[in-house]
């Protein structure tokens, strides 16, 4: 059905150019016998496929359903949560897929009123699914609703969605009220300029809003079944991890043009070091249903062969920043193998170490990026699904939730010069679900593990001809953390089966060889589930070592050369004699920035766990006496019944003068009732401004303190970041972690 404005208002509409895109409009109803008029008239559109039943890798966790779609169409699914649709079809998140009772398409604003109708045309496919085709373009701005009504319940969505495969839900309806509704009419105005280019030039951040609508539906977070669609965003909102998402993409969709960066330079690649911290619940086993379960991810390499031969692949981020026709566009997309580790504990203080899991992977899909003010990337990152065990009895699916990266990028003095590290900290999570092949898709099973992840991602400069001797002859300052994990087996228990330990001091670097001086913490929990901690005056010296670092090459291929070794700035770390580009180095492996300021690793050793360190060359000046700083890192806390894994979200670390400094908390807490058998969901925790006491000397040593807590590292030369183990005792546990603090503009 078509409704066609005798004098039609004016609409932004989106053109064939760089981008496939959309705009603002809306319009339409239709209601159940318009609905069934539609049906019966045929089309040709490809059926809608439930997401229930076709599990992918290399693809989001919602499913688009766009092929075969004209530019101007989308397609429609209502989902109710299970209470509002009992006999619904079943699909992902708990939710059933229902016939709306009626369809609206109408202009809004902040209020979320109907304002204005554009011209549109609503049609059924036939399969609880709509077709809808915007006459004069489809939306990209967030004044274009799409509404839908069911056993008296009404939920919204907005029409803006980059895969055109609209899902209208709890979390469409969540994104509708709760963000909408929250900008002034100012702030609507403002990114209604930016989806018209008032300013005169492309505003790339209209494309935010296609983003955000789609990325709410990769997020795997299952309704309750009792429900209303009204409790249900209720329950959304106290999801600390989603509520934190949508309301920084929607601070994110303030910014206006002028705000990017400009790095002209075409292309740069990373190596990437990643160290993950888990905490989660399986079902695997009937008999550790329920159980808690901590878990260690850390970047590895990835061989695949073939009858072609063999294939190598290294952990690793493209950043790409360029002009086209005076427009700046920033992408970025990662590709990221890495190993896991996790260790069940039960309610009866039962611990299970599991280490063989299938190599696994963390990558993102290629999408846009704004550079602020020069040293910060920001974006909305959607992380790709993976399989494992394909072939096998038991096959695995891995979602993974979006996430939103607030990444800091060194401050370059030329334009033509690309920042040497891209480093954040961010918290996701997901699923493993069990997969059955029917009809040669894989369909969901059962979930066999939740599980909520700490994020510590640090990208370096891949250099050209990197040469290990530019190491030499420096010192620099370390900080590391690591997970030792030891579950019990038919021999018995050790003493102790979980180990957090993190470790603040300093390398001398010399001919190869680094002599480690280092004061560690730690955490631990043994056989019978007591908690204890250590101090570095309760045995001093213990992580003092001597080291061998070196040149870790790469084989590449290149056109004309066939597979070559190259030096691409990875290096070694081993403690007896240095490794060969295809060995396992017998600490950890990692890489530096082309000019071997800063280094990172992921370590792991038998004494010391899975781990990461960081290391960067002394200071060489006062440390910083003022700014604000950004927050980000990871926490594992455990005490007699619980565990506890933190995730500090972008608080702000705030330096007063020398002597002074304050923390903005702002935390996402996941625990573990040991005795209950039960695993919270992310809640947020956030305070006042703390005081803190600030020292350190000019070769770069920091700390910052209060009552229970402490924060001690260093700073890197350029005074913008900070590298910092946490200690921090609560009334209810012991915490161990590291965070990084960089600087964000005043």
């Amino acid at each position: 059905m078509t409704r066609d404005k005798s004098q039609p208002a004016f609409f932004r509409f989106s053109s064939a150019s760089l981008f496939t895109l959309s705009i603002l409009l809306t319009g339409c109803s239709l209601d159940n016998d318009a609905l069934d008029d539609a049906a019966s008239r045929g089309n040709s559109f490809p059926p809608g496929e439930n997401s229930l039943n076709d599990f992918s890798e290399s693809s989001t966790g919602d499913s688009s359903q766009s092929a075969q779609l004209e530019a101007n169409q989308i397609r429609v699914t209502l989902e109710v949560p299970e209470a509002v649709g009992p006999d619904g079809e079943k699909t992902r998140r708990n939710l059933r897929i229902v016939e709306p009772e009626s369809l609206a398409v109408y202009q809004t604003d902040e209020s979320l009123r109907p304002l204005d109708f554009p011209s549109v045309r609503i049609q059924s496919e036939g399969n609880k699914r709509s077709i809808i085709t915007f006459n004069d373009g489809l939306p990209l701005g967030p004044d274009v609703i799409v509404e839908a009504s069911y056993g008296g319940e009404r939920l919204r969505s907005l029409a803006a969605d980059s895969d055109r495969d609209v899902k209208i839900n709890p979390f469409s309806e969540y994104l509708a009220a709760e963000t909408l509704g929250a900008y002034s009419p100012q702030q609507f105005q403002q990114i209604l300029d930016c989806v018209d280019d008032a300013g005169g030039s492309l505003c790339l951040n209209k494309y935010v809003w296609g983003t955000l609508a789609d990325q709410v539906h990769d997020f795997e977070i299952d309704i309750p079944a009792t429900l209303d669609v009204q409790q249900a965003v209720a329950f959304l909102d106290e999801r600390a991890d989603f509520a934190s998402y949508v309301a920084s993409m929607a601070d994110y969709a303030l910014l206006g043009q002028e705000s990017s960066g400009r790095i002209s330079a075409s292309s740069a690649d990373y190596n990437t070091v990643l160290w993950i911290a888990e905490l989660g619940q399986t079902f695997r086993e009937s008999s550790l249903v329920n159980a808690g379960q901590w878990g260690v991810r850390s970047a590895a390499e990835e061989t695949v062969s073939d009858t072609n031969g063999t294939g190598y692949f290294y952990p690793g981020l493209t950043l790409t920043s360029f002009d086209v026709f005076n427009i700046l566009v920033t992408s970025l997309a990662s590709d990221i193998p890495y190993n896991r580790e996790t260790l069940i504990h039960s309610a009866s203080n039962e611990f299970f170490e599991r280490n063989f899991w299938e190599l696994n992977t963390h990558s993102s899909a290629p999408g846009a990026a704004t550079i602020e003010n020069d040293n910060r990337l920001l974006a909305g990152r959607a992380l790709f699904q993976s399989i494992t065990g394909e072939g096998s009895s038991e096959i695995i699916g891995w979602t993974r939730n979006p996430y939103y990266l607030d990444a800091f990028l060194p401050t370059t003095q030329e334009n033509d010069t690309l920042p040497d590290r891209v480093v954040s900290g961010y918290f996701t999570a997901g699923k493993a679900i069990e997969l059955v092949s029917e009809n040669r898709q894989l369909k969901r099973e059962a979930t066999l593990e939740n599980h909520y992840l700490s994020v510590l991602e640090l990208n370096l400069l891949r250099s050209d001809n990197f040469d290990a001797g530019i190491l030499d002859s420096r010192d620099y300052n370390v900080v590391y953390l690591t997970a030792q994990m030891n579950g019990c087996s038919a021999q018995g228990c050790p003493s102790e089966v979980m180990v957090v330990e993190s470790g603040v001091g300093d390398w001398a670097v010399s001919a190869g060889t680094v002599t480690q001086t280092m004061a560690s913490s730690a955490v631990s929990r043994n056989n019978t589930g007591a908690v204890t901690t250590r101090a570095p005056a309760d045995n001093p010296g213990l992580r003092d070592a001597s080291w061998l670092i070196s040149e870790r090459r790469s084989r590449v291929f290149s056109a004309g050369e066939g597979q070559a070794l190259k030096s691409l700035g990875r290096l070694n770390l081993d403690r007896d004699s240095v490794s060969g580009p295809d060995a396992e180095p017998q600490i950890g492996m990692g890489a530096t920035t082309p000019e071997g300021t800063f280094m990172a690793f992921n370590i792991d050793t038998a004494s010391l766990g899975k781990g990461i360190l960081i290391a960067s060359e002394q200071a060489d000046s006062a440390r910083p006496d003022s700014g604000r700083f950004r927050l980000q890192g990871v926490g594992m806390a455990m005490a007699a019944d619980s565990n506890r894994l933190s995730h500090f979200d972008n608080a702000l670390l705030t330096i007063n003068s020398l002597s002074t400094a304050s923390l903005s908390p702002n935390q996402l807490n996941v625990v573990h009732d040991v005795s209950a058998e039960t695993v919270s969901e992310p809640s947020g925790e956030t305070s006042g401004p703390v005081s803190l006491s600030y020292s350190g000397d000019s070769s770069g040593a920091a700390s910052f303190t209060t009552t229970g807590l402490t924060l001690t590292g260093f700073y890197t030369r350029d005074r913008d970041q900070f590298y910092l183990q946490v200690r921090q005792s609560t009334a209810n546990d012991e915490l161990l972690g590291l965070v990084l603090a960089t600087r964000v503009p005043d």
